[in-house]
């Protein structure tokens, strides 16, 4: 995708350095930082405040993250350190041990010798797969947008959270058919909910204005009056972990846009790839619920009349707080699902991944 015209990743490896580079998410939309990724800590810090976010960018992150760990020392005590280190900063994105574990099975077996530039090779791949993933997301989920449209009229397309390029590496999730059909040349308008309390859904509004797609910024608890009132042609969000029973986590607030669209006979959608699928969870209880820290909520971030960055008090500091930051949308309300292989009903992931039939 493109940031003030000029095609950007989300992450990419530095030339003639061990180190990668990111866009620091938490400074945007009011500024736009890049930072560098030059120590294993640096990749697990990262991803736990959330300068990475979104599940497939926080696997890419957790890839590079164990090659530069291996720079300087690659046996295996270094190796099984750094992917447990890595695997503790997050505990729902399923995408994180996901790749952790395909680069441990990839780096264990070799000579340490052989390992730092393996890694830094297999990383590489997760991240390049990533981009091919996310643009088949798009093409799946735009025949699916235009096969329920409604003649000629403009597509109205809710989302919530950020689930666009800035969640992975390119194209995005959630978004990647809305960026197609852009592309296209189809009318299309996005409402996006800001998502307390990151308010994920302004960088999402920020990737859609770098893209000049229109799109409307809502608050989150707005979107069941919009969906009641008619005009949402379909609500498509990204998710951080799908059960094999097709339960959803997803950033906190999804399974109330599900329950609304439900009730008012809008489509409901997932787009993810086939590496946030955990067929080892049987259903959403099974899925762990990151409680993120209470000041996330007692706290508002932004800018002051001047544009500086600073916090503003909305609550006490002894004021108690429940902070989760995901929630679980039961499979029955997803209406599809969409993947790089193509869309199903949520409880028929397996048609999408016979090789888990005896899973």
């Amino acid at each position: 995708m493109q940031v003030d015209g000029v095609p950007l990743r989300t992450i990419w490896p530095v030339a003639g350095a061990r180190a990668v580079d990111i866009i620091d998410q938490t400074v945007l939309p009011h500024a736009f930082r890049l930072r560098r990724l030059g120590r294993l800590e640096d990749a697990a810090e990262a991803i736990r405040s959330m300068q990475v976010r979104g599940a497939p960018l926080i696997g890419v992150t957790a890839a590079y993250g164990l090659a530069l760990a291996l720079d300087g020392c690659t046996n295996d005590e270094t190796l099984l350190a750094a992917v447990q280190l890595l695997a503790a900063t997050r505990p729902t994105a399923v995408n994180l041990h996901w790749a952790l574990a395909r680069m441990q099975s990839r780096l264990l077996p070799l000579p340490p010798a052989a390992r730092a530039v393996a890694a830094w090779s297999e990383a590489a791949k997760i991240a390049d797969e990533d981009v091919e993933q996310c643009r088949r997301i798009g093409a799946h989920g735009l025949q699916l947008l235009l096969a329920g449209r409604r003649g000629e009229a403009r597509l109205e397309i809710m989302t919530h959270c950020n689930a666009g390029w800035l969640a992975t590496v390119d194209h995005g999730t959630a978004l990647a058919p809305v960026y197609a059909a852009f592309d296209a040349g189809i009318d299309i308008h996005v409402w996006v909910s800001e998502t307390r309390p990151r308010n994920q859904g302004l960088l999402t509004a920020w990737e859609l204005r770098q893209h000049g797609v229109p799109h409307t910024v809502i608050a989150d608890n707005a979107a069941g009056l919009l969906l009641m009132r008619g005009g949402i042609d379909a609500v498509i969000v990204g998710a951080d972990r799908i059960a094999a029973n097709g339960d959803v986590a997803n950033k906190v607030g999804t399974c109330l846009k599900a329950l609304a669209a439900r009730a008012a006979g809008v489509p409901f959608l997932v787009a993810a790839p086939g590496s946030t699928i955990d067929f080892a969870s049987a259903d959403g209880a099974a899925i762990p619920i990151e409680e993120r820290a209470a000041d996330e909520l007692r706290l508002l971030r932004g800018c002051d009349a001047a544009g500086l960055p600073g916090e503003l008090r909305q609550l006490p500091a002894t004021a108690a707080v429940a902070n989760p930051a995901f929630d679980i949308t039961p499979a029955q309300l997803v209406d599809r699902i969409i993947s790089e292989r193509g869309c199903c009903a949520a409880d028929r992931l397996r048609t999408l991944h016979p090789e888990e039939a005896d899973g």
